[in-house]
């Protein structure tokens, strides 16, 4: 087991679902609201227009190139959301906050961000997970927003949902092994056993939302196209962090009374990106 997964696991955290409650709903409808509270996700919602969706792809594309030159991969670019000013503005894009806030009321922060970019030909996948296994934060009420770059299918290795699995709780996983070639470190093992997978197909500027206990993962790229999606981590307001993992945050909508929470400002330049 890595240090940080045993580190973690000895946290006292709270690991449920918090049913969707809103009775006057914005953005969503209330049969999307009741398709969240019952299978964990939503998906095919168009944010970015082509033309919108062509410049976050030319913002990634200089973004990797910067990484590339650090000898990094396209994995690396994680947490970045107060150096790179791109990251800053999709993450508080009132388009994706209008539908956050019918899911996580009206005090939304952000507070990690990651590109999960699979290049042409990658044989990594990433094995069955919960996200919340992996975080030092209590209670369980992040929700992620899955932004495609490319576009984003079975062939390319789009990420894979088991619907339902959000009201498991807390599932047992086990260490990745090195036959899995798993871009993290966690597998639950048999978990097509709660369910038939469903593959969350994705045209650019287009997003999904998940709860953070909801089993997913993703097949290898074995295509020759790549698929790069945006990973954007919410949660409201009462959500706890330990580790300092608040310091990286953006209160994007509403305020944070108690001041747990960082509001770093949106970054002037990322020309000199401090790895």
């Amino acid at each position: 087991m890595s240090q940080h997964d045993e580190e973690v696991a000895k946290l006292k955290r709270e690991f449920r679902f918090f049913p969707v409650t809103t009775s006057t709903p914005g953005k969503l409808s209330r049969d999307q609201i009741e398709f969240f509270n019952t299978n964990g996700y939503l998906t095919g919602l168009q944010i970015f227009d082509d033309q919108k969706a062509i410049a976050n792809r030319k913002d990634f594309d200089r973004i990797l190139d910067i990484f590339r030159k650090q000898g990094k991969d396209s994995y690396a670019i994680d947490r970045y959301q107060d150096r790179f000013s791109a990251i800053y503005d999709i993450a508080t894009n009132s388009l994706i906050l209008d539908y956050l806030e019918d899911l996580l009321g009206p005090n939304i922060v952000c507070w990690a961000t990651h590109y999960f970019c699979k290049m042409p030909g990658d044989e990594k996948a990433v094995s069955w997970h919960q996200d919340c296994s992996y975080w030092p934060l209590t209670p369980s009420k992040t929700v992620t927003v899955w932004l495609a770059i490319d576009d984003v299918d079975r062939e390319n290795g789009c990420m894979q949902i088991i619907p339902g699995t959000h009201l498991r709780g807390h599932l047992e996983w086990k260490e990745s092994n090195s036959t899995e070639h798993n871009v993290l470190t966690q597998t639950i093992p048999g978990a097509e056993k709660f369910g038939v997978p469903v593959d969350i197909q994705l045209k650019a500027g287009g997003i999904s939302i998940h709860s953070d206990l909801l089993v997913h993962g993703s097949l290898p790229n074995r295509s020759k196209l790549r698929r790069c999606g945006l990973t954007l981590r919410y949660c409201p307001i009462d959500v706890r962090a330990y580790w300092d993992w608040n310091k990286q945050s953006i209160i994007c909508r509403g305020k944070d009374s108690n001041g747990h929470w960082a509001n770093v400002p949106r970054p002037v330049d990322d020309i000199d990106v401090i790895f």
